[in-house]
């Protein structure tokens, strides 16, 4: 095992995303991303010779993996959540340098990450008035920023965020539903709340009457397995098995292609996105 404080080199890093439209829909209203952010060093002009001059290599400072699930069906669901991933990766790329220069700055993660949510959700009802409809247009956004030795989720809506360690699979992410108010306020059961009609109801999306982006930030470690995942999977893959699959895996592509597939075959009647990463000491 390595130092549990030295930050992972790229090659140490295995993650894997894939997107399946499932068995019954036509469309595909999920998208997923996976990107990494770099301080980039750039040499205009130098007496050293080129073997010295460029043994600098980019360090990377973050990691980003986003899903977004879209609502409303057909082309809209799929405009809304293509852009929170782009509208989000635009204000990642514009607006946060200041706060990874500072990468203890938890705070300041913290509100970025909310205004990246603010600002996508605008850009999702720009969209929706510009094409002049009144249809819903609305997404989910499951976003983990890995700054190591921290990472940060943001969520909006009930893709989720799972984290798999020494055995045990944990959620934490908190779906935002109706069912879900209903079993925090102590008048539904999980086990009720799962087979209630408003289990896929959302109290909350980005580009919906109502977004309440939440940030958590948590603590990184070589042990740690994430997954991202869309409601699509959670629909027909329960958390005991996803926990031996995650377990069980000898790749995060190995992982995430044999979740979908699991999905599909227990009926694939929802778009399936699955995101895998995990750190590979070498």
């Amino acid at each position: 095992m390595p130092d549990s404080s030295r930050k992972p080199l790229d090659t140490e890093l295995d993650s894997f995303g894939l997107t399946h439209p499932g068995k019954v829909r036509k469309d595909n209203q999920d998208h997923f991303m996976l990107a990494s952010i770099y301080k980039r060093l750039a040499i205009f002009a130098t007496s050293l010779p080129p073997e010295v001059a460029f043994q600098t290599a980019e360090e990377r400072v973050a990691f980003i993996a986003m899903v977004a699930d879209g609502v409303g069906g057909g082309v809209g669901g799929a405009e809304a959540s293509a852009t929170a991933l782009q509208s989000t990766m635009q204000y990642v790329h514009d607006s946060m340098a200041c706060y990874l220069a500072r990468e203890d700055d938890e705070a300041g993660f913290a509100e970025a990450l909310q205004l990246a949510a603010v600002r996508s959700h605008e850009a999702i009802r720009h969209r929706r008035d510009a094409a002049g409809t009144t249809r819903t247009m609305a997404t989910t956004l499951t976003l983990f920023l890995g700054v190591w030795p921290r990472y940060y989720l943001l969520q909006v809506g009930d893709s989720r965020y799972y984290r798999f360690r020494q055995g045990v699979l944990t959620q934490i992410t908190r779906d935002q539903t109706f069912a879900q108010s209903l079993v925090d306020a102590g008048a539904l059961s999980p086990e009720d709340a799962s087979r209630s009609r408003l289990a896929h109801v959302l109290s909350s999306a980005l580009g919906a009457d109502e977004t309440l982006p939440v940030v958590t930030p948590l603590h990184a470690d070589w042990d740690n397995v994430h997954l991202l995942c869309s409601d699509g999977l959670m629909k027909h893959v329960r958390d005991e098995r996803i926990a031996e699959i995650l377990g069980a895996m000898t790749s995060a592509k190995q992982a995430a292609e044999l979740l979908v597939q699991e999905a599909l075959d227990d009926g694939g009647t929802d778009n399936i996105t699955v995101i895998v990463g995990r750190t590979v000491p070498k």
